[in-house]
């Protein structure tokens, strides 16, 4: 289970985007970022959220720790802005919260370079869970204690929005993805990563979301049953044909003089 923790005071909004994340803080003496349930796409983001980022940390990539926290009504009181009033009134109950990393810097490929074996398996791996929000434009990278850290997946696993249509064969073209141009052997590092990926571990990472976020999901009985649909999704996807794996850079990888070069494995 993701630790339970009660936010105590509400910081400040972090206005990027839509979704209007807070850095709050915990009856545990943490900070974290909360993605609020009645913000931007509601809960299914959450649920993207703690699929995408706790199957990524549990292949070895570094994902922030995540941890439900509760709202009480009373955290909106004080404060004076009226559309951030108005969420955490729609949010009172279970969020999440995502752990803030102080002093992080965001990604700048032009100066840090990753470790290539890295960049390979973040391509792949944002490619089995159809995440199309890690570009030039919008890396979702950071860069902390002189690692590389992958942030916001709510935008991945898009596909839950309309099951009917979900196909694990779904293409994903990696051309876009700000990790390209250093990922040498991408069909390479999808080989090492499908090889850990089992019902098993698909089960415990689904189990982590609460039962309230997918409970009257459209064309499920029960919220096991959309756990179920998740497993078979990205099991499909991750031992399939991977056909859906288009774009795959064949170049030379870029170099940096960063400090970084060699330094995210």
């Amino acid at each position: 289970m993701l630790g339970e923790i009660t936010a105590t005071r509400y910081v400040t909004p972090l206005r990027e985007g839509g979704s209007l994340p807070g850095v709050v803080e915990a009856d545990d003496l943490g900070t974290y970022v909360v993605k609020f349930r009645e913000a931007g796409q509601g809960r299914r983001v959450l649920v993207a959220e703690i699929i995408a980022g706790e199957l990524g940390r549990r292949l070895g990539l570094r994902t922030p720790e995540l941890k439900l926290i509760e709202l009480d009504a009373q955290l909106s009181v004080r404060e004076p802005d009226e559309e951030v009033q108005d969420l955490l009134k729609a949010s009172v109950g279970l969020n999440l919260a995502v752990d803030f990393l102080p002093g992080a810097l965001g990604f700048e490929p032009l100066t840090w370079a990753p470790d290539e074996g890295f960049a390979s398996k973040v391509v792949w791996f944002d490619g089995l869970i159809h995440n199309i929000d890690r570009s030039w434009r919008n890396p979702n990278l950071l860069v902390w204690h002189r690692d590389v850290w992958l942030i916001d997946h709510g935008a991945s696993l898009w596909f839950h929005y309309n099951w009917k249509t979900a196909d694990p064969q779904r293409p994903f073209d990696v051309g876009d993805h700000v990790l390209a141009p250093f990922a040498t052997d991408v069909r390479a590092a999808g080989d090492e990563l499908a090889a850990r990926i089992t019902p098993e571990l698909l089960q415990t990472v689904t189990a982590l979301v609460p039962d309230v976020w997918l409970d009257g999901e459209p064309g499920f009985d029960s919220p096991q049953a959309v756990r179920d649909a998740y497993v078979d999704h990205l099991l499909s996807r991750a031992h399939g044909p991977r056909e859906w794996l288009t774009g795959v850079p064949a170049r030379t990888p870029a170099t940096g003089s960063g400090p970084g070069k060699g330094g995210a494995q």
